[in-house]
C-alpha cells in the first residue's frame, strides 16, 4: 500500500504558503528546495515544509488539497501552528 501526502510549504514564518500533493514527501520537498521545477515555489523561494498529512489513497489526498486551498489564510496558519508553532522545517525530521 502506498501513502499519499498533502503538504504545506512556506518561505518564512507566516510567509507565502504553497499546498501540494505527492506520493513521496522526501523526494518532493527536496525538489522544491533545489528549485528543480519552474513555477510558484521557485519564483517565491518556497521550500520549508511546515505541515503535512498522510492519506491512504490519491483521491483523498487530492480532495484534502482542494479543501485546504479554499481555506482562508488564517485557517491555514492556525492548522500549521496547531502542530508546528515555531514553523520548523519538518523535512529535516523525515
Amino acid at each position: 500500500m502506498r501513502n499519499y501526502y498533502v503538504y504545506i510549504l512556506t518561505n518564512q514564518k507566516r510567509g507565502t504558503l504553497y499546498i501540494g500533493v505527492t506520493n513521496n514527501l522526501i523526494r518532493r520537498t527536496e525538489e522544491h528546495k533545489a528549485k528543480e521545477v519552474d513555477g510558484f515555489t521557485k519564483k517565491y523561494n518556497v521550500g520549508i515544509l511546515v505541515h503535512y498529512e498522510d492519506t491512504p489513497d490519491v483521491e483523498s489526498a487530492i480532495s484534502r488539497e482542494k479543501v485546504l486551498k479554499h481555506w482562508n489564510r488564517e485557517w491555514k496558519i492556525n492548522l500549521i501552528e496547531k502542530e508546528n508553532s515555531e514553523w520548523n522545517d519538518l523535512s529535516l525530521e523525515l
